[in-house]
């Protein structure tokens, strides 16, 4: 008896959950029972004829002619697993086993659809991966990279852009894709579309790439997007697609607040809140690592002891908000009379440190005090108010006035004083 002739006498095959194929030496359906219909969405008299290796998903079809071959040669294959083209285009993951009947020179398969199982996988995968990227990341763009990596793993993600809004202004952080940002207003259109909207979004037209985008969610509200692209003629997004994406975002948003979080904290841990100047922390590491380099190339380094004459008078006189307001101005100015390479910091209330490295000569840390002094003598209008300060500076040079970090602050900072008892300025 011909074995489709006995299949299909067999009627408790049409009742299985999983699909039951038999296919001819050509690769070709010759019969399929009614799973099909549930798994792949086409009747079982639209697939007789057609061709297995046509359902397969394009990525997929290589490994999977090469375990027809095998089967063919007389290996039986259980639980192989690959994924196929369901008739509306969204992506079935399989698991089938097969094997090749010799006497009616078919192979025979039965299917199952684990594409559930495969999402259940894919979302515990990326709790537990995302997890591990975000406590092991040293910063954001290194957390945005390897979640680039990850999500590519479960969806199409050719183009993967990081969209975040922080005070009102959006930004991308993070973005990989064969254009740049500005030959994509859809990047920017659909973060500020589910931003604002807090849904997700997809788009996809034919012959042209697919977009899904998903929001940033925290418990502080959404901070920003996930955005991915998909190549034309590839893959769609699909509602799974969609899910697991906004799945993962949840799980980047909590990392992404955590890691901004320990960069604020690490912040305000090396600098001045008022002048977002290195405080007195940061200033000396900065000054540890400059003598270190200092002492190695054999150059001069300087540093200088800044105080505002007469500061305190300021506060008495216009308020706490102008003094901080002019310790704003003075900041400024100071960073604009050295180098990128040097550093100024803040030591206390209105005393500065600067610290200059690789002098040719020692006498050139005059000539930066000299213009520090001519800066910070202009009026400053702060509101309302011109005001005028005077600053005393202290110099100590390396190695003349010490070979160690105390030492030259020290001499720097008794410089200072001596400026001031002998009349300031």
């Amino acid at each position: 008896m011909d074995i489709k002739h006995y299949l299909l006498q067999a009627g408790f095959v049409d009742l299985l959950l999983d699909a039951v194929c038999v296919v001819d030496r050509n690769g070709c359906f010759v019969y399929v029972s009614a799973a099909s219909k549930r798994i792949l969405g086409y009747e079982p008299q639209e697939l007789i004829g057609t061709a297995m290796i046509d359902l397969v998903f394009p990525a997929d079809r290589e490994r999977t002619l090469h375990a027809a071959n095998e089967i063919m040669a007389g290996e039986p294959k259980l639980n192989f697993e690959n994924r196929y083209v369901h008739k509306d285009g969204h992506v079935v993951h399989i698991q089938w086993s097969a094997r090749w009947s010799d006497t009616h020179e078919m192979r025979i398969a039965v299917a199952r659809d684990i594409t559930e199982r495969k999402q259940a996988e894919s979302r515990q995968a990326a709790l537990f991966a995302i997890s591990q990227a975000a406590h092991g990341a040293e910063d954001l763009l290194a957390l945005f990279t390897c979640v680039h990596q990850l999500i590519g793993q479960w969806l199409p993600a050719v183009g993967f852009s990081v969209a975040l809004r922080e005070e009102g202004v959006l930004s991308f952080p993070y973005h990989v894709d064969e254009h740049p940002l500005e030959q994509h207003p859809q990047v920017r259109q659909l973060s500020d579309e589910v931003i604002l909207s807090g849904q997700c979004a997809m788009r996809s037209a034919d012959h042209e790439p697919a977009w899904l985008a998903v929001p940033l969610t925290t418990q502080n509200g959404i901070i920003g997007a996930l955005v991915v692209k998909s190549l034309a003629g590839e893959e769609r997004y699909t509602e799974q697609h969609k899910d697991l994406l906004q799945y993962v975002s949840t799980q980047v948003a909590t990392a992404i607040e955590r890691k901004q979080l320990h960069a604020r904290l690490q912040y305000l841990a090396q600098y001045d809140a008022l002048t977002r100047l290195p405080n007195r922390e940061l200033l000396h590491d900065r000054l540890q690592q400059a003598l270190a380099s200092a002492k190695r190339e054999k150059e001069c380094l300087a540093v200088l002891y800044v105080d505002l004459d007469h500061f305190k008078l300021v506060n008495d006189n216009y308020g706490h908000a102008v003094g901080d307001d002019l310790l704003q101005q003075t900041a400024r100015r100071l960073t604009l009379c050295v180098r990128e390479s040097d550093t100024v910091s803040r030591m206390s209330g209105d005393e500065f440190v600067l610290v200059l490295e690789r002098l040719k000569l020692p006498e050139h840390a005059l000539i930066v005090a000299e213009k520090i002094r001519i800066n910070l003598s202009q009026p400053m209008m702060i509101g309302e108010h011109t005001l005028n300060i005077v600053p005393s500076i202290g110099i100590a040079v390396y190695p003349e006035h010490g070979e160690h970090a105390q030492q030259l602050l020290h001499h720097a900072d008794t410089a200072m004083y001596g400026v001031k008892k002998r009349g300031r300025g």
